[in-house]
């Protein structure tokens, strides 16, 4: 019987380090419940330490989960392990995972700590995590770059402390695969008690080989690998779960393990993570990008029809492709409305939310004729993208015409009151721009602009991403609509919004 390889999604700690990749707690629900349905082993729900909303959203994750182990990251401080222990309290299936720096760079000129010290540290901390959960994980911190005597000294201390997964990462994304490979072997043979814990590996893609480097390790031993949907995460992402899933169970003559994850979930959880962060999907992507199972050429349309396996190693429908079927329409009742919103794990909190969705929902239906499962994410995400709106658009109007300067009106709603300017533009989108700075002043510095249809077809809804940075702070906004323009708009004031906001948070590097 093969043995199992257990799948840790850390999409909602790691994942959201990437620049303007925060998402508020309901958003983080909703994706751990997906996370849940495609059958993740670990959640890694957050850093509790890092601010109150971490905190928060670890708990409101541990809540509602039950089918997956809830993992929260603490530093190896005795208060990150507390505050981590605390949110997760709400549920017996839990993990703390503890990490301190191991490289002499890290010890030198972040911790400015002896090796002893380190280990010293190391020990108490997963001592003190096992007084919430016997379920610890301890990562020594750029093991890459670390030196290998010294780590085994610290993992087999760890060990005997009680850790019973110890994770590798690749901080800086800095081995090559057969390196880190080599280095997994190494460990478990060279540390006396290593049959006690599961070796785990969490790789870092800053030259593009998270993924090699990973499968490298699970050839060489690790029975845990630490991902996230998309390859999200910190500068260049980590290893995307999508890939490990499928090289492992696309070659299973090669790999003597396989996973517990139902793939045909892959890409409803690909879109639904994208559609929260604004981090659109690249079509070349493997699995889960827009061409994965397209076929250009002659040659290759050809083989395929007369044998699919003459150019495709994997069925599209396996991973999910083609799951957007046809759910609602503007006939549809509200029982099956808030029926569906169920099936996709959203649960609003109270009958007047669930009201108002259900009225923008018949809005929606109106302007367009079929309603997928990515139509109502994006309507609840539009709906839900700061915990209380301080800026709300109320209308808009713009003017683009051939010979003519583009032009926009906007009319924002600011906490009782409401403003209103007007503006030209190279563009409308420019113009509703201008138009809206006139009124809020933020002099944020425009990122990035992104525009990306939610489903097929001409009258699908537009989803706008748009990053703002203002004094260092780096916010993503997310705007949908039917209408391109309106969709800017909402995406601009979305990030405004949460420049408004006064959340801070504190992440650390694994």
């Amino acid at each position: 019987m093969k043995e199992r390889l257990v799948i840790f999604d850390t999409t909602l700690r790691d994942g959201e380090q990437s620049p303007g990749a925060s998402m508020t707690m309901e958003e983080k629900v909703r994706i751990a419940r997906q996370l849940e349905r495609m059958g993740v082993d670990v959640i890694e729900a957050g850093f509790p330490a890092a601010s109150k909303g971490d905190f928060e959203a670890v708990r409101a994750v541990a809540e509602v989960v039950s089918n997956s182990t809830v993992c929260g990251l603490a530093r190896a401080i005795e208060a990150d392990i507390n505050r981590a222990g605390e949110a997760l309290q709400v549920n017996q299936n839990v993990r703390i995972h503890t990490f301190i720096a191991t490289s002499p760079i890290h010890m030198k000129n972040k911790l400015r700590m002896s090796p002893e010290q380190v280990i010293e540290q190391a020990v108490k901390a997963v001592k003190w995590a096992q007084q919430y959960t016997d379920n610890v994980e301890f990562s020594p911190e750029d093991a890459g770059r670390s030196e290998i005597d010294f780590l085994c000294q610290v993992l087999e201390a760890v060990i005997d402390a009680g850790a019973r997964t110890l994770n590798i990462p690749d901080t800086v994304g800095y081995t090559m695969p057969d390196q880190f490979g080599a280095l997994i072997r190494t460990l478990r043979e060279r540390i006396p008690n290593s049959d006690k814990a599961v070796f785990s590996v969490h790789c870092h893609n800053d030259l593009g080989l998270a993924v090699a480097n990973s499968l490298s390790a699970v050839m060489n031993g690790a029975r845990q690998v630490e991902c996230t949907i998309n390859g999200l995460g910190e500068r260049a992402g980590n290893a995307a779960l999508e890939e490990i899933v499928m090289a492992v169970r696309t070659r299973q003559d090669y790999f003597p393990c396989d996973t517990r994850i139902d793939t045909t979930q892959i890409v409803p959880s690909s879109k639904l993570v994208s559609g929260i962060t604004g981090f659109p999907v690249q079509p070349n992507k493997a699995i889960v990008g827009a061409n994965a199972f397209a076929h250009e050429s002659g040659i290759h349309q050809d083989g395929v029809l007369k044998h699919r396996e003459t150019y495709e190693i994997m069925r599209a429908e396996d991973v999910g492709w083609g799951a957007n079927k046809l759910l609602l329409g503007k006939h549809s009742g509200r029982n099956a409305f808030r029926s569906r919103l169920k099936d996709l794990g959203i649960e609003l909190e109270s009958e007047e939310k669930l009201n108002a969705m259900f009225m923008r929902f018949k809005d929606l239906a109106d302007k367009k004729h079929e309603i997928f499962d990515e139509d109502l994410h994006a309507l609840v995400s539009d709906e839900a993208q700061v915990p209380e709106e301080y800026y709300r658009l109320l209308s808009l109007a713009a003017r683009s015409e051939t010979g003519e300067m583009p032009f926009a009106r906007v009319v924002i709603a600011i906490g009782n009151s409401e403003q209103q300017a007007e503006s030209e533009g190279s563009g409308p989108v420019d113009a509703a721009f201008r138009a809206i700075e006139k009124i809020l002043d933020s002099r944020a510095e425009l990122q990035l602009y992104s525009v990306n249809n939610i489903t097929s077809g001409t009258d699908a809804q537009g989803e706008v991403t748009v990053r703002l940075q203002k004094a260092g702070r780096i916010v993503n906004g997310h705007g949908a609509d039917t209408d391109i323009i309106t969709a800017s708009a909402k995406a601009y004031l979305s990030a405004c919004n949460k420049l408004h906001s006064s959340l801070e948070r504190t992440h650390p590097q694994v």
